[in-house]
């Protein structure tokens, strides 16, 4: 039985395209890291405290821990706290290329995989008005970066470089691959 230590709706959703059996478990893990952290190992080791917290709860199991980061010029940014705070972070994003980071970990009875997918997201440059417009949406307030690929944020997107469901939250091609090989 594989646990997704995620209450992510999205992962979810890449899980049942995939056809993967799954049961959430989501995992009270501690998410903070040192200031300065890079991104890539930032995400691996937020999914692996994930996945680690979620096996002490189902011993024997097969547990997938996932964290997605959105990066620019190697400076995380995390979930917006208002709606102010999600323009301020779309104002940073607007006409440039940052970076989605994906981390996850994939663990069972003496054996884990650990990893990180990096894909690069080019936004448009972005109106002011364009910005207020989406931010009212409410979309971008869970959202890492304040913007949902898979949703509205899509018409920000001049393009991308890499795995599209990377930046969704989990690169599931990549994932299933893994999960064979634990025989999930």
């Amino acid at each position: 039985m594989l646990y997704l230590a995620s209450a992510s709706p999205r992962r979810r959703e890449l899980l049942d395209l995939a056809g993967i059996p799954y049961t959430t478990a989501p995992a009270n893990a501690d998410e903070r890291f040192a200031d300065g952290t890079p991104p890539e190992e930032a995400v691996r080791l937020l999914a692996r405290r994930k996945a680690e917290a979620c096996f002490a709860q189902h011993p024997g199991a097969v547990v997938l821990g996932a964290d997605t980061v959105v990066a620019l010029g190697g400076a995380i940014l995390g979930k917006p706290k208002t709606p102010a705070h999600a323009a301020d972070m779309l104002r940073l994003l607007s006409g440039k290329t940052h970076e989605v980071f994906t981390g996850f970990c994939v663990l069972a009875d003496g054996r884990c995989e650990v990893g990180a997918e990096r894909t690069e997201v080019t936004f448009y440059p972005l109106a002011e008005e364009e910005i207020q417009a989406y931010v009212a949406t409410g979309e971008p307030m869970d959202k890492a970066g304040a913007y949902g690929i898979q949703g509205k944020g899509a018409l920000l997107v001049q393009g991308i470089c890499g795995d599209y469901y990377n930046v969704v939250g989990l690169p599931v091609a990549r994932v299933a691959r893994i999960l064979r090989t634990f025989a999930v």
